[in-house]
């Protein structure tokens, strides 16, 4: 059974081609490219990924007008049909922005561009994407951003965490975001933000391979390979 991927470019994607390629290694097949301004995705998509970038150049506020790019009325509906979706640094700040996930990433506490490994913990290992890991698992991936400081309202907080929502989180304080959260799941387990780059993580040969387990999760999950 084949794997039918889709990645989403936006003006100012810097990250699709690596998506796109992370993608093709682990599973075999190359995902369809679709920009921004089409507003169909191919059909019997397996899964969905918005990359990093600075869509829009990061005006008004990172994802913003993105999030209301024709395109995501599609990924939206996908969405809602149980179709994976995965938004990674700039694409979690669409997904919260479209409304697909709840929060909002603000401004690095350090006000400055953050591009570096950091070790994450795997909170929840029984979702779709992480399911290659085992709970309390330390890994590491690299993060670039400036906007990466996940907020919450305390209420919202408290949710994420008593209905197991926080996929992974920073291993040490590396923006300001609030209990160290670095992704976080829609409640019905098909979707996932996350700040840090897995698709940057996926070989040796590029500084390590912690990434390559979410994918190889969620093609397992899917089609079972």
């Amino acid at each position: 059974m084949s794997f039918r991927s889709a990645v989403i470019t936006f003006p100012g994607s810097n990250c699709d081609r690596d998506m796109a390629d992370a993608l093709e290694k682990v599973s075999g097949t190359a995902p369809h490219r679709v920009w921004h301004g089409d507003a169909d995705l191919p059909e019997g998509l397996d899964f969905i990924a918005l990359p990093g970038g600075f869509s829009y150049g990061d005006y008004l506020r990172c994802g913003a007008i993105a999030s209301r790019s024709p395109v995501m009325r599609a990924v939206i509906e996908a969405a809602g049909r149980g179709v994976p979706v995965l938004g990674v640094c700039n694409g979690f700040q669409v997904l919260t922005e479209s409304g697909l996930l709840p929060g909002a990433l603000l401004r690095n506490s350090v006000i400055r561009f953050v591009c570096r490994d950091v070790r994450l913990k795997v909170e929840n290992a029984q979702s779709l994407f992480t399911s290659g890991y085992e709970a309390g698992q330390e890994i590491v991936i690299p993060v670039a951003h400036h906007d990466g400081n996940y907020f919450a309202d305390e209420a919202t907080l408290d949710r994420l965490e008593g209905e197991g929502r926080v996929a992974f989180r920073y291993a040490e304080d590396v923006n300001g975001s609030a209990r160290q959260i670095a992704g976080v799941l829609n409640d019905g387990g098909n979707v996932l933000g996350m700040m840090p780059h897995p698709e940057r993580a996926i070989e040796a040969t590029h500084g390590g391979t912690d990434g390559r387990a979410l994918f190889e999760s969620a093609i397992r999950g899917l089609v079972g390979a």
